[in-house]
C-alpha cells in the first residue's frame, strides 16, 4: 500500500487518539487500550514499509507518549498473565531475533574457544573450574560414576540452589547490558568458555557421551536461559547506544521494559531447569533414549517459543494489516 493511502485510511483514528492524549478526553479504558494496540500495529507496519518517513516519526511519537497513560488506566484482564506469554511477548521477541542470534553465536564461538584452550593447555580446565572441582570429578570417574556430583545434594536443596543460581546469572546477564552491551557479552563469553573447557575435559577422560547425555538434560534449558538473558541485556545496551527516533532517555526506558519482559519470559524455564537438575539428572542409570527425548523436547520448546512462534505471530499480524483496503484503488 502506498503511504498516502495508508495515512488516509487511518488518520481519523490517529487524530482521535492524539486528541485523547492532548486534551485528556474521556474514553473507556478498554476502548482506549484497543485503539492503542491498533496504533502499535500501524507503527510496526510503517517500520517495515515506510522507514525514515514522517508517518513513522509521528506514530513513534503517539506510541511513546501514550504507553504510560494506557497502562495507568487500562483495566487488567483476568487473562493478562496468559496473554503476556501468548500474545504480547512473542511480538516483542520478534523484534530482537538479531540480538538473540548474536548472543547464540557469541556463546557458540567462545564455547569452541574454551574447548580449544583445554585441548592445548592441560592446566586450563583447572584454572577455569578450580582444582577442587576437577579433583572431585576425577575421583568420580575412577569410581565409575563420572556424573556423581549430581547425586551429592538432596533433591529439593539442589533444585532450590540451582534455580536461584540460574536466576542470579540471568539477572547479571541482563543488568550488565547497561555497560553498553559489552557487559552482557562478557557474561555470555565467560559461561561459554567454562562450558566448552568442561565439556572437553570429559571427552579427554573418555566419558564424553556420558557427560553429554547427563549434563544436557538440564543444560539445554539452563544454557538457553543464559543466552536469552544475554539477548535481553543487548536490548538494554542497544537502547542506550542506538536511540533512533526516540530521545535517549525514552529509548532507555523502552529497552529496559522490553529487556525485562524477555527476562520475565524465562521464569518458567528457571523452574524447569532447576527441577531437571535436582530431580532428573541424578538418575544416570536412565536409558539413552529417554535422555535424548528429554534433551530434544527441551531444545524444541526453546526454538519454538523464542524463534518460530514470534515469527509466526508477526506474520499473522502482518497479514491482518495487509488486508486494509487501498482507498485510492477503490475510488479510481
Amino acid at each position: 500500500m502506498r503511504e498516502a493511502a495508508f495515512v488516509k485510511q487511518n488518520k481519523d483514528k490517529w487524530l482521535t487518539f492524539e486528541s485523547v492524549l492532548i486534551n485528556k478526553d474521556h474514553m473507556h479504558p478498554d476502548k482506549l487500550s484497543n485503539l492503542y494496540m491498533e496504533i502499535t500495529d500501524h507503527l510496526s507496519y510503517a517500520q517495515t514499509f515506510y522507514p525514515q518517513s514522517k508517518t513513522l516519526e509521528y506514530l513513534n511519537y503517539l506510541a511513546s507518549q501514550s504507553h504510560l497513560i494506557i497502562y495507568k488506566t487500562k483495566r487488567e484482564s483476568s487473562k493478562r498473565f496468559i496473554t503476556f506469554f501468548t500474545e504480547e511477548f512473542p511480538l516483542i521477541m520478534y523484534r530482537y531475533q538479531k540480538q538473540l542470534l548474536i548472543a547464540f553465536l557469541t556463546f557458540l564461538l567462545f564455547s569452541l574457544i574454551g574447548a580449544y584452550s583445554a585441548a592445548n593447555d592441560s592446566t586450563f580446565v583447572r584454572a577455569i573450574m578450580g582444582d577442587g572441582y576437577v579433583n572431585m570429578t576425577l575421583d568420580n570417574i575412577e569410581k565409575g560414576d563420572p556424573m556423581g556430583v549430581y547425586k551429592e545434594q538432596g533433591e529439593l536443596n539442589m533444585f532450590l540452589g540451582i534455580t536461584i543460581n540460574n536466576i542470579k546469572v540471568a539477572f547479571f546477564a541482563f543488568v550488565y547490558g547497561m555497560l553498553l552491551t559489552i557487559g552482557s557479552l562478557y557474561i555470555i563469553m565467560r559461561n561459554a568458555i567454562m562450558l566448552g573447557s568442561f565439556q572437553y575435559f570429559f571427552f579427554d577422560q573418555g566419558v564424553g557421551w556420558e557427560s553429554v547425555r547427563t549434563i544436557w538434560i538440564h543444560g539445554t534449558i539452563e544454557i538457553s536461559v543464559i543466552i536469552i538473558a544475554g539477548c535481553a541485556g543487548m536490548v538494554l545496551g542497544n537502547s542506550i547506544l542506538f536511540p533512533g527516533t526516540y530521545t535517549r532517555l525514552e529509548s532507555f526506558k523502552k529497552g529496559m521494559k522490553n529487556g525485562l519482559k524477555i527476562v520475565v519470559s524465562t521464569v518458567p524455564l528457571f523452574i524447569i531447569a532447576g527441577f531437571l537438575e535436582g530431580f532428573v539428572t541424578r538418575h544416570t542409570e536412565m536409558p539413552d533414549w529417554l535422555a535424548i527425548v528429554i534433551i530434544s523436547c527441551s531444545l524444541s520448546i526453546i526454538f519454538f517459543y523464542y524463534v518460530y512462534y514470534p515469527i509466526k505471530k508477526h506474520k499473522d499480524q502482518f497479514k491482518r494489516l495487509s488486508l486494509i483496503p487501498n482507498i485510492e484503488e477503490l475510488y479510481k
